[in-house]
């Protein structure tokens, strides 16, 4: 491994600099199919046999397979992204987004931690095993995990064979802190929706109108106000928000910490914080439409809107979800306005089986990688793929792994990942290929 990472450094700043934001609104298309031929030329190199498929939503996946040539070997489907968030305001960045920095130890840059530097911790492991990978391997790296719109989640299915496999390795998610290693175990899924208020036919002077007149700002924060209590925690009606965390605690003083608070700050929501963050609903404002302080009339606003994001915990339907959604925030309509919502995306959650020798031997790899026993954990973020993945190959184990940690402030500015991440993870993941065919052959008898 230590041979090995300065290539893999250079390789991450040659896809980091790949500005791979799958929405031509706001970057060239071009971008990710220059990440997309890339991926596929790295895992040629790495004995992969690969091509580009075309998805539903227009994207590009990477495809390939490796074939140990071992009798009865089992498969093993290797998961990751190219496709990164958008770098949001570049004067927020200590260091340019796309350029990959070290700062104090960690290397910086959009997509270092969130997918690229799994990409890198993928194909890492496969180069320190070299030939000796006694499984069948299959990869797919997909370009628009990032957007939602669904694109490997429609092709899965429709082509069920071409991806078959009895372990699927999800490299997009993260552990507990640096050398602190983890397998997700649980995923919220997600609704995405907009909700649009007509107040007025046209913008009306706040000096003759205002005070009897509604306006649709005021009105959406009146709508928006409804989704939390006193508390801070997301109310929506027809949701439950008592939810329990059955697994590890996540220690509030360490979750302040994680996101930058002050050791006093106030968390929202009651109970612990693994109940609020992963067995829970919560709504997040993403973005409000309505006139900027700086140009801004002495007028009232007659239509605005909203963009929110709702979490969903394992065992709530995203379509009831949706609906929830919707009939709470068009009751919740104030003074006769007109209230509508737009549902743009949603995703499953996902709760995974942990039984099997997959877990076991990653278990057992990430102990001999890390020195330490591996957590199992849960995660607020959504990956929709894993629920399509479990229902077209139930009897797949399915582990989500990745160098993503607290302190990688993924989707946010300064995105970061620690490069002994991709080491230790790379080392585990190359471990967990090398024994999880002799074990699996082992437990089954064959």
């Amino acid at each position: 491994m230590d041979e090995l990472m300065p290539r893999a450094r250079d390789e991450l700043a040659d896809l980091v600099a790949m500005r791979s934001v799958a929405d031509p609104r706001q970057f060239p298309p071009e971008e990710c199919r220059r990440a997309a031929a890339w991926v596929a030329e790295a895992f040629a190199g790495a004995g992969f046999d690969t091509h580009l498929a075309d998805t539903p939503d227009g994207s590009q996946a990477v495809l390939g397979s490796r074939p140990c040539g071992h009798e009865d070997a089992p498969t093993v489907l290797l998961y990751a992204h190219y496709d990164v968030q958008p770098p949001l305001a570049d004067d927020q960045w200590r260091t340019p987004p796309f350029r990959l920095t070290e700062v104090d130890g960690r290397w910086y840059g959009r997509g270092a931690a969130d997918c690229k530097g799994n990409i890198l911790m993928h194909l890492t492991a496969l180069r320190a095993l070299g030939d000796d990978v006694p499984v069948d391997l299959k990869l797919v790296v997909e370009g628009s995990e990032e957007q939602g719109t669904g694109g490997l989640e429609a092709f899965v299915p429709k082509h069920a064979e071409l991806l078959r496999a009895d372990a699927i390795l999800v490299g997009d998610t993260g552990n507990v802190a640096v050398g602190h290693p983890a397998v997700t175990v649980s995923l919220r899924g997600m609704v995405n929706v907009v909700v649009h208020v007509d107040a007025l036919p046209s913008e009306l002077h706040s000096g003759m109108f205002g005070g009897p007149a509604p306006d649709a700002l005021a009105a959406l924060v009146t709508v928006l106000a409804t989704l939390r209590d006193d508390d801070g925690a997301t109310t929506v009606h027809g949701l439950p928000g008592d939810g329990r965390w059955p697994g590890a605690p996540y220690p509030a003083a360490q979750f302040r910490a994680d996101a930058g608070l002050s050791p006093g700050a106030v968390l929202l929501g009651s109970g612990e914080v693994g109940d609020t963050l992963w067995a829970r609903p919560a709504v997040t404002v993403l973005g409000i439409d309505c006139p900027p302080v700086v140009g801004s009339t002495a007028a009232l606003v007659p239509r605005a809107r909203a963009r929110l994001n709702l979490r969903i915990p394992p065992g709530v339907d995203p379509y009831h979800a949706a609906c929830a959604l919707s009939e709470h925030l068009m009751a919740a309509a104030p003074w006769g306005v007109d209230v509508s919502v737009e549902v743009e995306a949603m995703g499953e959650p996902f709760r995974a089986a942990t039984g099997g020798p997959a877990h076991q031997a990653m278990g057992e790899a990430m102990r001999t990688a890390y020195g330490r026993p591996a957590s199992r954990l849960g995660q607020g973020g959504s990956i929709p793929l894993c629920t399509v993945f479990a229902e077209t190959y139930p009897d797949a184990e399915i582990l989500l792994i990745g160098v993503e940690e607290p302190q990688a402030r993924i989707h946010a500015p300064n995105e970061s990942v620690a490069p002994q991440e991709i080491a230790d993870m790379a080392l585990a993941e190359a471990l967990f290929l090398r024994g999880y065919g002799a074990l699996r052959k082992e437990r089954t008898g064959g």
